[in-house]
């Protein structure tokens, strides 16, 4: 049979649009379906929006530690309105970037919304379309939890697009959305809390690292409370929010921001129409090859629930495109070692494996911890302190985990990270020379175990 399209991707966010263009770039004859933005989620309420505002957010560092270094500076102002107006600016050019690459690709790009009505047809806007493969990128959405006066709170979608900053923010949830908003607002003068139902945020992470932040983040003032979880909001008559914790205690805010967690975004998109099956927590159930229980159905990125990371999505889109139209370029995605970054402040670094990983996973383990104020900080009166670990294999001496919280921490990640990829010992990272003075050499200057 002749069909439309050899492959029809639903979602232009960076999983989808990296399938489709290598694909296209393969000879295939590709379209892509999008209802919002081009570039997803990272592009337009995410990684990258998100980064641009941590930016903002820490001059207020930098305007502090200026004094120090003989600076005199008028007292500054910030203003939420050119920050927030400076973002959208930057964020249409990448959507133009976005739809120049799909064009340019020789992609068909409609800009509307997508239902499967068959195993080899999608409808877009009334229009009929059959392909041979279909491919799911439609990503995530953050949800608020079934609470009275849920409506009266904000996710990650909204706060991009605030008209101005509030001056008291609740931030709940324990994840890396959370930690990295409450550090936004806080930095950029609201007053913030943030409250988790656990004992600890970032559950997963090194339990070093955990623990660090949690420090730092207190000596900077922001409000933890932990164990602490709201069960209603209610909207007071001078438009302040009451939220009423299960405890019983009462906090006033003028933003409740919630990221307690994303689902896979399938609105009105048709499965019922196909064999594509979920799994327990509702994402899409998908093989090692991103294969649904459709057969001619794929999907890949946050919609199927593994590792939800732009750069893993991108991997995972290339990966479809090869083993469709490219086979003998086909090679699996690695899904060990991956470098990780919570752009928190002071921002996160992190890959391999954590020290409690590596014990449960049966390794006997060396592990070596340096906590130390940085060189810039010496002629402030700033007493935050910077921390790196390396958890090593004791029998083998391989590095199985490097773990830093700090500022520079993503970008000294990454070369930490190709290390752990080639199987770095600690020998070798001990022979290797350090480049003096920066944070980064204490990796290879770590010499005596801490236990």
């Amino acid at each position: 049979m002749a069909y439309d399209f050899d492959l029809f991707v639903i979602g232009a966010g960076s999983g989808g649009v990296r399938a489709a263009r290598f694909a296209a770039g393969f000879g295939a004859k590709v379209a892509v379906a999008e209802s919002r933005y081009l570039g997803g989620t990272c592009v337009n309420v995410g990684c990258v929006p998100k980064k641009l505002l941590v930016y903002g957010a820490h001059v207020a560092d930098e305007l502090e530690q200026a004094a120090g270094y003989g600076w005199t500076l008028e007292e500054g102002h910030f203003d939420w309105g050119k920050l927030i107006a400076n973002k959208n600016r930057e964020i249409e050019r990448l959507n133009g970037i976005y739809r120049n690459l799909l064009v340019n690709s020789g992609v068909t790009l409609l800009q509307g919304h997508a239902r499967i009505t068959g195993a080899h047809e999608v409808e877009v806007d009334g229009q009929r379309y059959s392909t041979e493969h279909i491919l799911i990128a439609t990503g995530g959405w953050p949800q608020v939890p079934d609470i009275p006066g849920k409506e009266l709170a904000i996710t990650s979608n909204e706060a991009f697009y605030l008209k101005q900053l509030p001056r008291r923010v609740l931030v709940v949830g324990g994840g890396y959305i959370a930690v990295e908003f409450a550090g936004i607002f806080q930095g950029l003068g609201a007053d913030t809390t943030l409250l988790y139902r656990g004992d600890l945020f970032l559950r997963g992470f090194d339990g070093s690292v955990r623990t660090h932040l949690k420090e730092e983040l207190e000596k900077r003032g922001l409000n933890l409370q932990f164990n602490a979880d709201i069960q209603r909001i209610d909207k007071l008559e001078d438009g302040t929010l009451k939220a009423t914790l299960k405890d019983g205690r009462e906090l006033h805010a003028d933003c409740v921001f919630y990221a307690t967690g994303r689902r896979p975004m399938l609105d009105n998109l048709g499965l019922e129409n196909t064999g594509v099956e979920l799994d327990e927590r509702g994402f899409i159930r998908v093989d090692e090859q991103y294969q649904t229980t459709a057969p001619s159905i794929l999907a890949i990125g946050d919609v199927i629930g593994r590792v939800q990371l732009t750069p893993v999505a991108l991997a995972e889109g290339m990966a479809v495109a090869r083993r469709l139209f490219k086979p003998e370029q086909y090679r699996p995605v690695d899904y060990q070692n991956i470098p990780t970054a919570v752009f928190s402040q002071p921002p996160i670094g992190t890959v391999g494996l954590s020290e409690e990983q590596a014990l449960e996973a049966g390794h006997k383990v060396q592990i070596f911890e340096s906590r130390f104020r940085a060189m810039k900080l010496t002629l402030t009166d700033i007493q935050e302190k910077t921390l790196m670990k390396l958890v090593v294999d004791a029998d083998t001496d391989k590095v199985l985990g490097c773990h830093m919280v700090g500022p520079d921490a993503g970008e000294i990640i990454q070369g930490l990270g190709i290390a752990l990829k080639a199987g770095a010992t600690k020998m070798q990272f001990d022979e290797t020379i350090g480049v003096h003075p920066t944070a980064a050499e204490e990796f290879v200057t770590m010499r005596t175990a801490s236990r």
